[in-house]
């Protein structure tokens, strides 16, 4: 009993591994089929080769399929089935082809170790013949806004895909065109819609084009690639199978006119092909008339169609002396509107004027080409012309000073003085009050070299004693407005704080006054004030004056320090 079981199961065995056995079996049939016929020309069609045996997945040479068709992609698959001890086996090309040309055309017959397959007539319809439309599940439609621009200029690409089949999965390419820039403008659109009484799936997507050189260029459209569910023909019980088909739709190629820059333009401007370009200008606040130290907000707006947010020149603002300007970080916008995209920059300046008088703005100009009339076009600002006030509140006023800050102060201060206008008085006939003034003039000359006199001395007994003057109204108003955090009274009093340090230059504007100290912590100090008022992001009720008080004591001690040993060296007359 256990030899007869012996025997069969080497018997099994043997057939077994005849029937897997290479030399077995070979190749005696090559067949060919398609998923679709007729065609739409920018559709995929699936041919389908399967060869009666097991073969390398290079045999098939698909390299006659190019003549007329495009081959998007290959899958290769084997199978092996052992049915009542009988082996068969079979390897499966699934090609997918995309027509190059509409008409009857004629896939070649494929050969695989000396066994052809049929050729096979496919039939290709035009994409808006009315046959092609009716039968077809997924298509794409692509539409340029212009089919004529100049170079650098913009022109839109809209493609729309559509989709009446179940995905398993899906991706769109992005178009082509040798010598331009292309990019996405926002984020694809979905919708639906009824085309012939079909209903589809519609995804829309914007393309911005810039091309870069003239002459006649063609835009290659996206392609589809994707797997739709199809009917299985497998059917078990109370189950049905879904099988996936491979599907590639090609998108119409576009033609595109782009023409030169015109001779007749300027070459020293920016070259800006646009449909329509404007400037706009705001103030705030919104008056002729302003203030010394008063901050001015100048809003410009550069709106341009046809043109990318990249494309958009700087603005520059220039201002006559006397007069800062402050520009803040451009912002920029760009909005597709009717197929149409329209840009902004927008741009705040801070002005500032430093003295009172009556200014002129210069007038803004930018060069454009005007793409609907074909000309030369300019946009302008006029000049500007705005009044600027004495600020009463800049010298007259002095922030009172508390106990404590007169406590922290380290200069001594002098009787009060008081400051009057000089006047001259003729005396036409001498008197009594000649010699009275004479006398009184010879007193204060003798007090004045007694002093110096004694100030040598104590200099020279010392080595290092300090000379210190009387502190004037502007420089305590100044600690004061930095100890109470004032930015704006710090400002208006710089200028007449540096004035009383120094009698050899009139200073008149806060420039001035910089170059005068000449001092790097100062300068930044007061620059960080400036963008702190008149900036974008205004923080001047935050501002901290500790810092630049100690500046400002180290500039005014040292000042006084300089003054006292030029006054030693000097001999008086």
């Amino acid at each position: 009993m256990v030899k007869h079981i012996f025997k069969i199961i080497s018997s099994i065995t043997l057939l077994v591994w005849l029937s897997l056995s290479p030399s077995a079996y070979a190749l005696t049939k090559l067949t060919a089929s398609i998923d679709n016929n007729p065609v739409m020309s920018n559709e995929s069609i699936v041919l389908t080769v399967t060869a009666d045996d097991s073969v390398d997945r290079e045999d098939l040479d698909t390299s006659v399929l190019l003549t007329d068709f495009v081959v998007a992609r290959t899958e290769v698959s084997s199978n092996t089935s052992i049915v009542n001890f009988s082996t068969s086996r079979t390897t499966r090309w699934q090609i997918v082809l995309i027509p190059r040309k509409t008409g009857n055309l004629v896939i070649p017959a494929l050969q695989v170790d000396g066994n052809y397959s049929d050729a096979i007539s496919v039939q290709v319809l035009p994409p808006n013949s009315k046959q092609g439309t009716l039968q077809q599940d997924i298509f794409i439609t692509a539409e340029l806004s212009k089919d004529e621009v100049y170079v650098q200029q913009l022109v839109t690409l809209t493609v729309k895909l559509h989709i009446s089949v179940q995905l398993q999965q899906a991706s769109l390419t992005e178009p082509t065109l040798t010598g331009a820039t292309i990019i996405q403008i926002g984020k694809d659109q979905e919708s639906e819609g009824i085309i012939n009484g079909k209903r589809y799936r519609l995804i829309e997507r914007t393309y911005a084009i810039t091309p870069e050189q003239s002459g006649k260029l063609s835009v290659v459209s996206p392609m589809f690639s994707g797997e739709i569910m199809v009917q299985s023909r497998r059917r078990s019980g109370f189950l049905n199978f879904g099988d996936t088909k491979p599907v590639n739709i090609l998108g119409e190629k576009l033609e595109l006119n782009v023409l030169p820059i015109p001779d007749s333009y300027d070459n020293n401007a920016s070259w800006l092909p646009s449909e329509i370009l404007t400037l706009h200008q705001e103030w705030q606040p919104s008056s002729d008339e302003f203030t010394v130290g008063e901050p001015i907000t100048r809003t410009i707006t550069l709106t341009a169609a046809g043109l990318s947010k990249e494309q958009l020149p700087k603005i520059v603002m220039t201002a006559p002396k006397g007069i800062k300007v402050y520009p803040d970080q451009a912002q920029l916008h760009a909005n597709l509107n009717k197929e149409r995209l329209v840009s902004q920059k927008k741009q705040n300046f801070a002005i500032v004027a430093s003295k009172p008088g009556q200014y002129v703005l210069p007038k803004i100009t930018i060069a454009w080409w005007n793409t609907v009339t074909n000309k030369l076009q300019h946009a302008t600002l006029p000049e500007q012309i705005i009044k600027v006030l004495p600020n009463p509140d800049a010298v007259n006023t002095v922030p009172a000073l508390t106990a404590a800050d007169m406590l922290t102060e380290t200069t001594e201060l002098k009787d009060d003085a008081t400051i009057s206008t000089a006047q001259t008085i003729v005396i036409e006939k001498a008197t009594w009050l000649q010699w009275l003034f004479l006398g009184l003039w010879l007193i204060t000359l003798i007090a004045w070299f007694t002093h110096i006199y004694y100030l040598k001395r104590s200099t020279t007994a010392t080595g290092s004693a300090k000379v210190k003057r009387g502190v004037n109204n502007h420089y305590l108003a100044l600690m004061a407005a930095c100890k109470q955090g004032n930015a704006e009274q710090v400002l208006a009093l710089v200028v007449p704080w540096v004035d009383s340090l120094q009698s050899q230059r009139d200073i008149g504007t806060l420039a001035d006054a910089l170059t005068v100290v000449a001092n790097d912590n100062f300068t930044t100090a007061i620059n960080n004030i400036q963008q702190q008022l008149y900036g974008k992001n205004a923080t001047a009720s935050h501002w901290q004056g500790s810092e630049l008080l100690k500046i400002i004591q180290t500039i005014n001690a040292d000042n006084i320090n300089t003054e006292s040993m030029s006054a030693l060296h000097l001999n008086p007359a």
